[in-house]
């Protein structure tokens, strides 16, 4: 039998098969080889990765390795294995993730816990949400999972984006809850929300091209390209929050790298007040949390 690109036959057993793909994956310069073999050896061979520890020896087959030997390919090629899978994990949810959406990162989860910390004594309040630029879905599927009286919409100008988000919102189980709207951040005004959350485009236009390929190839320019100062979108939304958040409102913004003072300044000056910001787990600034009213200020 003609042995494939990676090597793997329908008789390399799985055990055989992860560590071929990762010493391959490693040497491609891909970041965490053993988790994306993983990853890629039981979506081929559509396992847990249970089964894989507990069955190592079990040959592949051979519709398991002719996909195994595509999984890889594209892998090598910098295609994020969210892209090859079709899915990505965020926060406790599995959500669909196509080539019109950004693609989650674990670091965003650091807004969802802003939220959570800030808003801890509203947790069952019927809260009234609004995810600018919402692309998957993600930020708002995470909040409407954990305050379960809460409402809240998506809004993004992609009408492709539109759909996912509505798909990730069935496919959590939150429909009932959620509503996704096609448009710019003007289409938040004419309500008042509770929480406003954004992970805006805040990509310098000219660094986009330096950017890894899995973000430069696969995902869309329209949630990266936060022009000439990467600030754009940001500054938008800034100007947009003290006509959309209710009187208790906060907001939560994600921020390039050091950007953290520069979005502080800019709902400081559309009149909120900022916290330091928020800083995810490799103590990065990753976000900036906004207040209609100062903390500790009586409610109305």
């Amino acid at each position: 039998m003609r042995r494939a690109r990676l090597g793997v036959v329908p008789a390399t057993a799985r055990a055989a098969a992860l560590r071929r793909l990762a010493a391959a994956l490693a040497a491609n310069g891909i970041e965490d080889p053993a988790l994306d073999a993983r990853l890629l050896v039981c979506a081929a061979a559509q396992i847990t990765h249970a089964d894989l520890v507990r069955d190592p020896d079990l040959e592949l087959g051979e519709v398991t390795a002719r996909r195994l030997e595509d999984f890889a390919a594209r892998r090598i090629a910098r295609e994020p294995v969210s892209r090859i899978l079709g899915s990505r994990g965020f926060w406790d949810l599995d959500l669909l993730v196509t080539a019109a959406v950004l693609d989650p990162r674990p670091e965003t989860e650091t807004l969802v816990e802003a939220a959570l910390e800030f808003l801890a004594e509203r947790r069952k309040a019927a809260l009234h949400i609004v995810d600018l630029g919402t692309g998957s879905g993600a930020l708002l599927c995470a909040l409407l999972s954990e305050f379960p009286a809460a409402t809240g919409v998506g809004i993004d100008l992609s009408v492709a984006a539109c759909a996912v988000a509505r798909r990730n919102l069935v496919r959590c189980g939150l429909a009932g809850r959620g509503e996704i709207h096609h448009g710019d951040w003007a289409a938040a005004e004419g309500r008042r929300f509770d929480l406003a959350i954004a992970n805006p485009p805040y990509i310098v236009s000219e660094m986009i091209c330096a950017l890894a390929p899995e973000v430069r190839d696969h995902d869309p320019r329209l949630a990266l390209d936060g022009g000439a100062d990467g600030l754009d979108a940001t500054r938008a939304i800034a100007d947009l929050l003290p006509r959309i958040l209710a009187a208790d409102g906060l907001a939560i913004l994600e921020t390039g790298a050091g950007q953290g003072e520069a979005v502080r300044a800019l709902v400081q000056r559309a009149g909120l007040t900022a916290a330091a910001p928020r800083r995810d787990l490799a103590g990065r600034a990753r976000a900036v949390v906004a207040f209609v009213r100062p903390p500790g200020t009586p409610r109305a």
